[in-house]
This record gives structure tokens, C-alpha cells and sequence, in this order.
């Protein structure tokens, strides 16, 4: 049937053009939840079906509102998620976002999205990742953290605190700058591409983590590989094994300095670090091609 007074498509483009106005926010909330862009697109599509059947009428923040339904989808998924991952063949690593410069400049928004971070987001219950990131990234209010996650503001705090307090044990001591990163990944690729164990060595920390993933379809370390000589010995050995030429381009993904890298001129993933004290302690390399769509395209994101 018609709408005749055309009130049914005046309100049908106004819940459009509030969802497309907070479109990167409600991704980058996703994404932050999840670690996945290709989930992460999936529960704003859902956040989009739920909009359009509210009465915008009634909705006095736009914004908070379109927060509430897509942390309510993403705590969704995320559950599911957790069970999926348990199938998961090796290590799982989040998917890499190509990102903007704006990105990298705003200090929160890049740490929050660094890989090491969201590893370690990964070992929090879905619910402590919700609130954590609702919080300490976007700064949402208790009450609203409550209303979106179904608990009451006192058990809110409760667990925001203990989410906290189990992430600040596990990030970085401090904020490395990316020029920082930028030094120690360009000694990491000279010496990955000139095959220079003790160039490798000299950059790698004593007890540095390398985390890598295939995801069934691509080799790689079904566990991570610790220890300077061990991961030293796991690059130069498998390239010296396959008879392969590998080449790194420096790129920006997640907020951060990594490197694209190639093997006898293909792409074969990403590499991103974690360096404190100048030094490398976690190498994250994404080979699994399914996680490597958006690495040559910029991601939009934002925390306001």
C-alpha cells in the first residue's frame, strides 16, 4: 500500500540518515567487540533492521541509542563467536583493518585497536569485553553501559573494574610512539630480507611472542613460537627451506606502523608488532586470506 502523506519514507530517511551520520562509530564499537570487520558488518545490518522499526519519536539521543542495539548484537555474536573459535585450525588472530593517519594520531583510538590490545581483549568474557570497551575506549556512561548490556549499574562498575584491572596487567607499560615502531620494524625487515640472524636477533626481544594465522589455508605455527632464537630460526630457516625471496612494504593497520609482506613478489599477509624498550616482544602475522580483504582499502573509524 502507499503512504499517501508520506510520513512512512520522511521517517524511513531520517533513521537512515541518523544511522549513516554514526555509521563509523557503530562499526568501530563492533569491531572493538568483535575483531572481526566481516562480523562487525554483519551486526550493523542487524543494528539497521532494529532502527528502522523504532519510533524516532521517543528517541531522545540518537547516538546513545544506535550504541545500545549495536552492543546488543555484537554481545550476541560475540558469544557465538567464542564456540566458532574453539573449531578454529591454529592460532586466531583479529582481522586486520587498513587504517587512516587520523587514526593513528588519536593515541586512545589507536591503542585500543593495536593487535597486541586486542589480544588481550580476547581473554575477557563477553560481557567484561563490552563493558571494557563501552567504558575505558568510548567512555559511556554506567547507566547506559547498563541498559545496553542487561545489568544493573552496581554490577556494571563491578565489572568494569575487574575487566580493568585484568587488561592493565596484560598491555604494554607504556605507549610506544609509532616512530618508535616504525625504527624496529625497519630492522626487523632489513634483516628478514637480507637473512641476517644476528640483525634479527639484535631487534627481537629475549622472551618475544610470535603469533600466526593461517586459519587452516595458509601454513603457519599451529602454536605461538617464544623466544628470540626460536622465531629468528622459524623465519630464516622456512625461507631458506622453500628457496623463498621475501620482500616487506611498511603499511598501517590497526592504528599502527606494520608491514605488508611478499613471498617471491605474491602478498602473503600482514605483520604487525609490539615493540617496548626498542625492541620487538610480539610479532602478529595474519596469512589466513579470508582476513586480508581490507588491508588495501582504508577503514573509516572513530570514537566520537
Amino acid at each position: 500500500m502507499t503512504d499517501d502523506t508520506g510520513t512512512g519514507t520522511d521517517t524511513t530517511d531520517l533513521a537512515t540518515e541518523a544511522f549513516l551520520a554514526h555509521r563509523n562509530l557503530l562499526f568501530t564499537v563492533a569491531y572493538e567487540m568483535l575483531g572481526s570487520a566481516a562480523d562487525a558488518e554483519d551486526v550493523l545490518q542487524e543494528t539497521w533492521l532494529r532502527w528502522v522499526k523504532v519510533d524516532l519519536g521517543q528517541v531522545s539521543d540518537q547516538r546513545a541509542y544506535l550504541v545500545r542495539i549495536t552492543t546488543r548484537q555484537a554481545l550476541n555474536r560475540l558469544r557465538t563467536m567464542k564456540r566458532r573459535r574453539e573449531a578454529y585450525v591454529g592460532q586466531w588472530l583479529p582481522e586486520p583493518l587498513l587504517t587512516a593517519p587520523d587514526v593513528a594520531e588519536d593515541v586512545e583510538l589507536a591503542e585500543s585497536m593495536s593487535m597486541a590490545m586486542m589480544l588481550v581483549l580476547e581473554s575477557l568474557s563477553p560481557t567484561e569485553r563490552a563493558v571494557f570497551v563501552l567504558r575505558e575506549v568510548f567512555e559511556v556512561d554506567y547507566d547506559e553501559i547498563a541498559t545496553a548490556v542487561g545489568k544493573s549499574a552496581d554490577a556494571v562498575r563491578q565489572i568494569a573494574h575487574r575487566a580493568r584491572r585484568h587488561v592493565d596487567a596484560r598491555r604494554p607499560r607504556r605507549t610506544v610512539s609509532p616512530s618508535e615502531i616504525r625504527v624496529a620494524l625497519e630492522s626487523f625487515r632489513r634483516a628478514i630480507e637480507t637473512r641476517d640472524p644476528q640483525d634479527l636477533l639484535d631487534v627481537l626481544a629475549p622472551d618475544v611472542v610470535l603469533v600466526s594465522d593461517g586459519g587452516g589455508v595458509k601454513r603457519a605455527a599451529v602454536r605461538p613460537v617464544v623466544g628470540a632464537e626460536k622465531v629468528a630460526r622459524f623465519y630464516l630457516g622456512g625461507s631458506a627451506r622453500h628457496d623463498a625471496t621475501i620482500t616487506c612494504e611498511p603499511t598501517v593497520v590497526n592504528g599502527g606502523p606494520a608491514l605488508a609482506v611478499h613471498v617471491n613478489g605474491e602478498f602473503d599477509g600482514v605483520m604487525a608488532v609490539r615493540v617496548e624498550d626498542a625492541r620487538i616482544t610480539g610479532l602478529y602475522y595474519v596469512r589466513n586470506p579470508e582476513k586480508l580483504t581490507r588491508v588495501t582499502s582504508e577503514t573509516p573509524l572513530t570514537l566520537r
